[in-house]
């Protein structure tokens, strides 16, 4: 039997391995092994997923000898704090775990990122192992060494660079996942190719449905093309000083939203009505060739998301919002640009500015469109 595929990421710390397919969570053990000399880790993961699958990865990491000691915390994105962060680092310090262990993130976006921010920290920085359990995690979250978390003035503003020293993503996880969670993954998928490649930009729409109904050889191939996409562009910039930028198409926006609802719109419905507003803001602004927004909406459509952002959004408050982005510098907004789907303007800094009376101009024409 074949196991499963391997993408390769090169980083400062010397790069990892992205093991992609059925079967991948069965290489946490020796992977923690490796990773961790003391033969410690911390399982790190929300009381969802730790009800779902907590037991299942303790005891593979059991059987190869690893002493498990369990951390979870609220799920949600509200709980991806400061607060979180520290308690989860006082239950580490009073469990003696030392540096020579490692952290094993299982769950979603949140998890990763707040273990991750834990890890990166811990002890001035310990190893994470990472077991992403959603599509959006496996199709991006887990891949690139990002960590943090929220503030009250923004998503992700306190974080770190930690690259893991490995990444497993196993599609038997969504078994446990909700279609609507599946879905708002493969936004970030969609993102992959809006970006990269046109061709699987429409792939991805094409399989719709099967991906919706997690079929094992799709999956692994969009998570694996994805993931490759991904490992091309962050080990060429590792610290998003220029190229890697591309990768937060439609996040301007979409962040803004998330902090507007309060963190109850999905990070994946965000960025999907985020891309077809940057896409607009791209048209808008001569950069983007006409009809690009409608093909990007007809992409995230595609997955039962929707195109525009919720009615009660206002578009002052979100550009209020954006203008705390991390991308933002001297108090411009600076958004990344499609030329089509496939292609990103090219240039050495994928951000370009977009003035404050042009960005509202253009959301408040666009923002309410219907789908």
């Amino acid at each position: 039997m074949k196991g499963p595929r391997q993408v390769r990421v090169r980083s400062a710390s010397g790069g990892y391995t992205v093991h992609v397919g059925s079967g991948a969570v069965e290489l946490a053990g020796e992977a923690a092994r490796r990773a961790a000399p003391s033969g410690r880790c911390a399982l790190v993961a929300d009381a969802r997923v730790a009800a779902l699958w907590g037991d299942r990865v303790t005891g593979v990491l059991a059987e190869a000898g690893m002493d498990v000691t369990r951390a979870a915390f609220p799920a949600g994105e509200a709980n991806k704090t400061r607060e979180t962060w520290a308690r989860l680092t006082d239950e580490l310090l009073e469990a003696g775990l030392g540096r020579d262990c490692c952290v094993v993130a299982l769950g979603g976006g949140v998890s990763g990122d707040l273990a991750g921010f834990v890890a990166a920290t811990y002890l001035r920085g310990v190893p994470v192992l990472q077991i992403p359990t959603t599509t959006l995690a496996m199709i991006d979250a887990s891949v690139g060494g990002k960590t943090g978390v929220d503030h009250p003035a923004g998503k992700n503003l306190v974080g770190a660079f930690h690259p893991p020293c490995a990444v497993l993503a196993d599609p038997c996880f969504l078994d446990t996942l909700p279609t609507g969670r599946r879905a708002e993954g493969f936004a970030e998928a969609v993102k992959h190719g809006v970006v990269a490649d046109a061709s699987y930009a429409r792939w991805l729409a094409a399989k719709a449905a099967s991906l919706l109904g997690a079929e094992a050889d799709s999956v692994e191939q969009a998570v694996a093309r994805s993931v490759e996409i991904k490992a091309e562009i962050v080990s060429g910039d590792e610290f998003e000083a220029g190229r890697r930028q591309v990768l937060n198409f439609g996040h301007t926006v979409g962040h803004a939203l998330e902090a507007a609802s309060g963190y109850a719109l999905p990070h994946g419905r965000a960025v999907a009505a985020g891309m077809v507003a940057e896409a607009r803001i791209g048209e808008e602004a001569g950069v983007t060739a006409p009809g690009t927004a409608d093909e990007v909406a007809a992409l995230v459509r595609a997955f039962g998301l929707s195109a525009r952002w919720p009615a009660s959004a206002d578009p002052t408050g979100l550009a209020a919002l954006m203008s705390k982005d991390k991308k933002t510098r001297g108090g411009v907004v600076h958004v990344v640009l499609l030329e089509e789907v496939g292609r990103v303007q090219a240039a050495a800094d994928a951000a370009v500015p977009v003035p404050a009376a042009e960005l509202l101009r253009i959301m408040q024409r666009w923002g309410r469109e219907s789908d």
